[in-house]
């Protein structure tokens, strides 16, 4: 793959605003990033529209690109949102796992425990959700919630600098009952957990109006 290539590009990119590097509402300039890359205008381009269509760039005719932000509003929304999508979307995966993802799952929930990084901790939370969801068809459904999680990552960060990752029990306990109920089959138990897992995070967002200045 050309450094240029515009999936070079928009990887780069993509892990600069997944790890914060990049904020929610900053100007992604067509021309600094070609000089970065080395690249013509027309890679840039592409590049941000296939970050466009992952939820994570916003793109306005005539005007540019930014980091996409959600408001105040927004940001309840999208996690209502999720609140309902994201058991349907589990439910639809636990039957499909398979025993090597189960088994990185409950790697994984160890390694979140331990983890004292914010970033591995999301890394790892990240990666945790988005596995259990693995065993569902790629479509529609699958599609919409990974462009979600896009959008809210910065939000999730969010939560947990004032969650207190490293000692957030209940976090810690929740992954452990969604992971008992995939091992399991137990579908409603994690269905409930996760609703209750991710409301735990729009509530407390709710509570602090100044992430959203």
């Amino acid at each position: 793959m050309a450094p240029s290539s515009p999936s070079r590009v928009a990887q780069t990119l993509r892990e600069e605003i997944l790890d914060g590097t990049l904020a929610p509402g900053e100007r992604l300039r067509q021309e600094d990033i070609a000089l970065r890359f080395g690249a013509s205008r027309q890679p840039v381009r592409d590049a941000l529209r296939l970050l466009e269509g992952d939820g994570l760039v916003t793109m306005v005719a005539n005007a540019g690109a930014w980091v996409s932000k959600l408001s105040e509003s927004e940001c309840y929304e999208a996690y209502q949102v999720r609140e309902r999508l994201e058991p349907l979307l589990i439910s639809q995966s636990i039957p499909h796992l398979k025993p090597a993802q189960i088994q990185r799952l409950t790697e994984l929930v160890s390694e979140i425990e331990k983890s004292s990084d914010l970033e591995q901790f999301l890394r790892l939370d990240r990666e945790f959700h988005l596995l259990s969801y693995a065993g569902a068809e790629t479509g529609m459904l699958r599609e919409f919630v990974e462009r979600i999680w896009n959008t809210t990552q910065h939000y999730r960060r969010a939560f947990a600098k004032l969650n207190g990752f490293a000692t957030s029990e209940v976090t810690h306990m929740e992954h452990k009952l969604i992971l008992d109920g995939i091992i399991r089959n137990d579908s409603p138990q994690v269905e409930k957990v996760l609703e209750t897992h991710i409301r735990r995070t729009r509530i407390t967002l709710s509570e602090h109006k100044e992430i959203f200045n």
